[in-house]
């Protein structure tokens, strides 16, 4: 619970600086929308850490069993899994995104860990079999961990600024070459720049310079319609003649 609570408190400092407009003199250009997921990257090395120290705990009490009142361990849990679906249900009304995502897996987690508690205080209650409850930690850790290293992966990748796993790049690519008027893509980059925005820059050779605001339109259209909203073309013709770089921002 404690745990869940510091990953709360993460997740909330984060969605309040991502919020914030960028401000000098750090000239964050883009905002502080990443923070988000340096943020879900904390929290799912937490959540890996939490999993191995329970697991390792659960190892001692295999070997050595102590006593258990399983009356009262059912009580807490009961207590504690109402706390956390009354958590998870505010957290599933907000976005969805990497950040709520990581607070959401600590507090699930905790949750499937009272279910287990509350399953091992009623057979050790009614048999006195103690054994189940650390088999149960293993096995509830095993089923965390496995959530874990799937959000782990994807907010190192967020972190590092990769192409969104639902994004395929070159789709995308071939959307950009088929605008009319564009010969080629290339140079073609697509990154995160905050949880729910994208931003996307690219070369696009045309053939006809003159031509290029009606065609910058339809890029941005394009763009816009793969979810990026953020977008920066440079266009060049096949003589080599550059005009000068666009920033579009929408």
């Amino acid at each position: 619970m404690v745990t869940d609570g510091v990953s709360l408190g993460i997740s909330a400092l984060a969605a309040c600086l991502a919020a914030r407009p960028p401000q000098p003199p750090a000239y964050l250009w883009f905002g502080s929308g990443r923070v988000e997921f340096l943020a879900a990257l904390i929290n799912a090395v937490s959540m890996v850490a939490v999993v191995f120290v329970i697991g390792s705990e659960a190892w001692q009490r295999l070997q050595h069993p102590g006593s258990i009142n399983g009356a009262t361990v059912s009580i807490v849990a009961v207590l504690g899994l109402l706390i956390n679906l009354v958590v998870a249900w505010l957290l599933s009304r907000g976005e969805r995104n990497l950040n709520v995502r990581a607070a959401m897996l600590h507090v699930m987690g905790d949750a499937l860990g009272s279910v287990a508690a509350i399953a091992a205080g009623v057979v050790i209650w009614l048999t006195g079999w103690t054994p189940i409850d650390p088999l149960l930690s293993i096995l509830i850790g095993g089923l965390i961990l496995a959530s874990s290293v799937g959000l782990l992966r994807a907010a190192s990748h967020a972190t590092l600024a990769g192409v969104p796993f639902t994004m395929n790049i070159e789709l995308v690519g071939q959307a950009l070459a088929e605008v009319p008027g564009v010969s080629e893509v290339h140079d073609l980059h697509v990154w995160p720049i905050a949880s729910e925005r994208l931003a996307l820059s690219a070369h696009v050779l045309v053939a006809n310079l003159a031509s290029w605001p009606q065609t910058l339109h339809l890029l941005r259209a394009v763009a816009s319609d793969q979810g990026i909203d953020h977008v920066t073309f440079q266009p060049e013709s096949p003589a080599g003649e550059l005009q000068p770089i666009q920033f579009v921002r929408r």
